[in-house]
């Protein structure tokens, strides 16, 4: 007899048995305490992720154990996996099967996108966001950067210095830059939020890249790494302020010509 799954085990333990319900209807919101299949299914997943029964980067069951696991068709089993896989909980890996990501801030990139769209936050507002939090945790870099995260910093200024005049190269290089530098301040709760933030503000940086050389940009790069290395927070934190208001004012220029025009 085949061994049962993680799932199945934990299906069969009383005291799952007895508190999934309860539970689950306590955590799912109000829209989702219905008879939807998928929204019940997703609100599960959350629940064994939650008690570690589901592991990031883990592989999941085969789709038939987990639609038995679950006590669904494999057709309600495979629309609750494509909204994790569009949502980003899960992905797919060709003649694999399906594993629970291990990256979690794709899920926070959607959800994000959404939000701006929404609410209508403009780039300014972004930008605003960035000038109050980045030159602090540049300072914070300073103070807490390791050597391989300098060696991560200066990788990523390497990487703009070979992109030339190829755009989206450089903003690739641009994000990984502020990326490596939010790893080395040390915060994780900061590096997912303003990984996602960049994110979001790929479209003016596409703008800035292309109205400015990738000289300047490099420029301010260089000197904020040499602050970083160099263990100066406080000049960190000042070179960061006037790389974002240099980009800034990039961006508010191209949007003033572009009305114009």
């Amino acid at each position: 007899m085949p061994s049962a799954t993680p799932i199945e085990r934990r299906k069969r333990s009383p005291a799952a048995s007895k508190s999934r319900s309860p539970r689950l209807a306590q955590t799912l919101p109000l829209e989702y305490r219905n008879d939807d299949v998928t929204s019940k299914l997703i609100g599960q997943f959350r629940d064994m992720i939650a008690d570690r029964t589901l592991l990031p980067g883990t592989r999941l069951p085969a789709e038939r154990d987990l639609a038995r696991s679950f006590s669904v068709s494999r057709n309600s089993l495979r629309q609750a996996l494509k909204v994790l896989e569009i949502m980003g909980v899960v992905r797919q890996k060709m003649g694999s099967g399906t594993y629970l990501s291990e990256d979690a801030s794709s899920i926070l990139t959607e959800a994000f996108r959404f939000l701006l769209l929404m609410d209508s936050i403009s780039h300014e507002e972004l930008y605003l966001t960035r000038l109050m939090m980045e030159p602090e945790l540049a300072a914070r870099a300073a103070e807490n950067a390791t050597l391989e995260h300098l060696r991560q910093i200066s990788r990523a200024i390497e990487s703009m210095k070979a992109a030339g005049n190829h755009f989206q190269r450089v903003i690739e290089a641009d994000v990984e830059f502020h990326n490596r530098i939010f790893e080395a301040a040390g915060s994780r709760v900061c590096q997912a939020v303003f990984t996602v933030l960049h994110r979001a503000l790929l479209q003016s940086l596409a703008i800035t890249s292309r109205e400015v050389n990738v000289s300047h940009t490099l420029r301010f790069h260089q000197q904020i790494y040499q602050a970083i290395f160099d263990r100066t927070p406080e000049r960190a934190r000042q070179l960061m302020r006037e790389h974002i208001e240099d980009a800034h004012a990039v961006m508010r220029t191209t949007q003033t010509k572009a009305r114009v025009s």
